[in-house]
């Protein structure tokens, strides 16, 4: 027993309740497992929310794999992250702000103080570990051209020439929630014991790992650590409209520019992993110019000869995570599948895939040896550190920090079921039981995912956690429409050209389907609720049916044309819709929600965050503006110091709580009642 499963059971029992926003923020977060050198013991990250100081705090734990121990190695107050074994096992590198700046530190095992390692004038980020353990690699942020003192003396001379006037020449002027300011994420090499980083992409205008999303996973150190590769991105207005991202090689003394591994290919390549022999490069890539959800198959590269072979051609899934076996005959990978997100192993020899765990959601493989060590999360369960044998023969958790937080909860019980959907095709929907003994028939609400080349499933979500409606006795029920992942390519690329259309009629059918299937569900009071692509969908549901007792849209578009010019990512619409609005205006006219504004009726809650630069929020204001002008029933949540996402604590529990309040209000038994919804759409 672990010594976090311990404190579990020693902490007073209560009476179990359904799970509510604070039950939420209360889960502690286990991200980040790294596996030790003997494969006994996993580093991981641990976040525990902050309520007062608004924020998420983060310490490094170390674990036993067999599950026997779990320790607190870091107790400060300010951020601690990102621990890289030191190849002896018996110290810890990591990354924390202590001091207000991104610096290395180090870590005995055994305990002890932790020691800074570096004091450089930039915030330092994606640290990995050189196999002689003399050298670090990480990345800053620099002009390309300067040093990082140089840097921080270029933006202090810019500031005091400019002031805070932004000028720029050509896209882009900004990136998902931040101002472009011409600056580079570079990769470094720094020796420890002194002397300044190396900049391994010095002068090349280019961000590597590629922003905002990219991180550590995105770099590899060859075992001999004679080289680096990692992925990145050529910068310019061009890079607007194009997902080519590239691998990159580079000496790591620097005595080389680095060279291009993957020119020829014009998508992405991604997530390069050196074989333990140092003989390969497995990465994943893209086929499709200018399209962010194609399938990643997983690809090999010969490091000495350059001859490449795709593995999974045959694997209609798109590998999200890689990391090759210790013994380098296994890659294990995970993808999106019907609903979860599942763990396989790949014959390096053969490309044979093999399940090994299908339910949850699985993520960061790592091969400790004779284990495989993963993160698992369901919709009733939070993540945790498992490890299953390499024949799947068993798993075994390895932490259980939430144990106690989800013994309190009263769980709803969750189920699959598929449909005939639009095409006649078959599509898959889940319904969320509420918690508890369900007498007569309950409230729905139908939660469309984002992407829209997403999924709604088996997984433990902060933001869109269908538990917490069946927590308040609701019956979450989601489709996974055309378009979504985890169902092969072809179900994937459907949605292109199409976003109102099979999509709209997978969400209506589904929702009949169900209320036919499950006799508790009240098809009478029915909210829906969606965000980004879920958002859009609210809008164009608005003007296209009335059977919903309310709406609640977040980050979404009204205008498809008008979005084009405002977003940060051009390929996005330019593929989703055909081309450019000039060039095909008829893609963004199809199924453009702001045609049908004379159609709104139904109550609607509106929320949005001023730094979301993907979908802008003059948007969200639009949408309410017309319903305000239609005299709809409505309330827009504004949110000053959010993106695309609310993730600040106190802003969350803002968001829930008022979205909660919204569906209450229309939804329960006293609430106003539209004229009669009808079944269908």
């Amino acid at each position: 027993m672990t010594l976090l499963a311990a404190l579990a059971l020693a902490l007073p029992q209560t009476a179990k309740h359904p799970l509510t926003v604070d039950d939420m923020l209360a889960m502690e977060r286990v991200s980040d497992p790294q596996v030790s050198p003997d494969g006994k013991w996993v580093a991981f990250t641990l976040r525990t929310t902050d309520m007062e100081a608004n924020r998420g705090r983060n310490d490094v734990w170390v674990a036993a794999i067999d599950g026997s121990s779990t320790r607190r190695l870091t107790t400060h107050p300010d951020s601690d992250s990102g621990a890289r074994w030191m190849p002896d096992g018996k110290s810890l590198v990591f990354l924390s702000t202590r001091g207000g700046s991104s610096q290395v530190w180090r870590i005995a095992v055994a305990g002890g103080e932790a020691e800074a390692l570096t004091h450089l004038p930039l915030d330092v980020e994606n640290l990995c570990v050189f196999p002689d353990g003399k050298r670090l690699a990480f990345t800053m942020e620099v002009w390309p051209d300067a040093t990082p003192q140089e840097t921080v003396e270029r933006d202090a001379e810019k500031e005091k020439r400019q002031g805070k006037v932004r000028i720029y020449d050509s896209l882009p002027i900004r990136h998902w929630d931040t101002w472009e300011d011409g600056k580079r994420s570079h990769v470094f090499v720094w020796t420890l014991g002194g002397g300044d980083p190396v900049d391994l992409m010095k002068g090349i205008d280019a961000d590597a790992p590629t922003k905002p999303f990219g991180g550590v996973e995105q770099i590899s150190i060859s075992p001999d650590g004679a080289e680096v590769v990692f992925a990145a991105k050529v910068a310019g207005r061009e890079a607007m409209w194009s997902t080519n991202v590239d691998l990159w090689a580079a000496p790591s003394d620097a005595s080389k520019p680095p060279r291009c591994l993957t020119a020829d290919n014009k998508a992405l390549d991604d997530l390069p992993a050196i074989s333990p022999d140092g003989k390969w490069l497995a990465y994943v890539a893209m086929a499709r110019p200018g399209f962010e959800a194609d399938r990643q198959r997983v690809v090999l590269l010969d490091r000495a000869s350059g001859k490449r072979r795709v593995l999974t051609e045959s694997w209609d899934r798109s590998a999200a995570e890689i990391a090759w076996s210790r013994d380098g005959r296994t890659i294990y990978a995970t993808a999106d599948d019907t609903g979860n997100k599942s763990l396989f192993a790949i014959d390096v020899s053969s490309g044979n895939v093999a399940g090994l765990v299908s339910k949850g959601t699985c993520s960061s493989p790592q091969s400790s040896g004779d284990r495989i060590v993963y993160l698992h999360d369901s919709l009733t369960s939070p993540a945790e550190i498992v490890s299953i044998a390499p024949d799947a023969s068993d798993g075994k958790p390895v932490t259980s920090v939430n144990a106690a937080r989800v013994a309190a909860i009263e769980w709803g019980s969750f189920e699959p079921f598929s449909f005939p959907g639009a095409k006649g095709e078959k599509v898959y929907g889940f319904v969320m039981k509420p918690a508890g003994d369900v007498k007569g028939k309950v409230p729905v609400a139908l939660l469309v995912h984002g992407g829209p080349q997403g999924s709604f499933g088996d997984h433990f979500d902060y933001r869109w956690n269908h538990v917490f409606y069946a927590g308040d006795g609701y019956a979450a029920v989601f489709i996974d429409f055309h378009g979504s992942t985890g169902y092969g390519q072809a179900f994937t690329d459907a949605i292109r050209l199409d976003w109102g259309g099979a999509p709209y009629e997978d969400l209506m059918k589904g929702l009949d389907y169900a209320i036919a299937k499950y006799p508790y569900l009240d098809g009478s009071r029915v909210a829906a609720l969606g965000a980004s692509y879920g958002g859009y969908m609210m809008n164009w549901i608005a003007g296209n049916t009335d059977r919903f007792r309310c709406i609640v849209t977040h980050a979404s578009n009204l205008d498809e044309r008008l979005a084009y010019f405002d977003t940060e990512e051009l390929w996005f619409p330019e593929w989703e819709h055909g081309g450019t609005p000039w060039e095909h205006p008829e893609g963004y006219a199809k199924h453009d929600p702001i045609d049908f504004v004379k159609n709104w009726k139904t109550p609607t809650l509106v929320t949005h965050g001023a730094n979301d630069y993907r979908v802008v929020d003059t948007q969200g204001i639009s949408v309410f503006t017309a319903l305000q002008r239609r005299g709809v029933p409505s309330r827009l949540v504004y949110f000053p110091d959010e993106n695309h996402w609310v993730l600040k604590p106190k802003n969350s529990k803002l968001w829930h709580g008022e979205v909660l309040a919204w569906l209450n209000r229309w939804c329960r038994d006293g609430a106003p009642s539209k004229s009669g919804p009808a079944a269908g759409g």
